[in-house]
């Protein structure tokens, strides 16, 4: 049984989204320390180069050879600028899910770069590697993380109650945690049709090529 992500890259009419390369670490750096990022990720802060570049050399690549997921940054086609990131993870191979979680730079949003980005991830995952279920979680208070969940005709399951430590800053300027709920939705194969549909409806582009 596979038990390892293909190392591929992934196109849209818009965004390349591929493995993470050293000339990506100033812009992750940057996108990593958006206070929205802070806000509603686990991830270090201050995000420094160091941790950007452990990033991008080990923790990433070892997420797929690790057989634990599959991480891409996602870029403009045209300017090849780092959009974001897509993450598969917690995968489980006899079950053929996934869960994807995803982050996009301050300067990119608004553009429906997430929705994009994500289903193509989906679209890969439940058509070509024959995965039966994709699933998202997204802070209670995140109302943008859960417009793409939304976007993308996914289906709200329920709440895991004070499941998530999100982080709120102060009046004087310094991040403290505190503890939310998660709203878990899920995508499954068959309901792909009906979100291609409802987002070409919308104007996005479509997803067809990958490598």
């Amino acid at each position: 049984m596979t038990t390892t992500f293909p190392d591929i890259s992934i196109s849209t009419e818009r965004l390349v989204l591929r493995p993470y390369d050293p000339t990506d670490i100033p812009a992750h750096t940057e996108m990593m320390n958006d206070e929205l990022v802070v806000a509603w990720t686990s991830a270090p802060h201050p995000y420094t180069t160091a941790h950007a570049e452990d990033w991008v050399s080990r923790i990433a690549p070892a997420e797929r050879t690790s057989g634990r997921g599959l991480v891409l940054a996602v870029t403009e086609f045209l300017t090849q600028r780092l959009v974001g990131t897509v993450h598969l993870r917690h995968t489980d191979w006899r079950a053929k899910s996934a869960e994807i979680a995803y982050i996009t730079a301050a300067w990119a949003r608004g553009e429906g770069y997430a929705t994009e980005s994500v289903l193509a991830v989906a679209t890969w995952l439940l058509r070509e590697q024959r995965f039966e279920r994709l699933e998202l979680r997204t802070p209670a208070d995140n109302t943008a993380s859960q417009q793409v969940a939304q976007k993308l005709g996914c289906i709200s399951e329920g709440v895991l109650r004070n499941a998530w430590i999100a982080r709120t800053q102060t009046e004087d300027g310094h991040w403290t945690d505190i503890r939310t709920d998660l709203i878990v939705w899920s995508i499954l194969p068959e309901d792909l049709d009906g979100a291609t549909d409802q987002l070409a409806d919308a104007g996005y582009p479509s997803y067809t090529d990958w490598n």
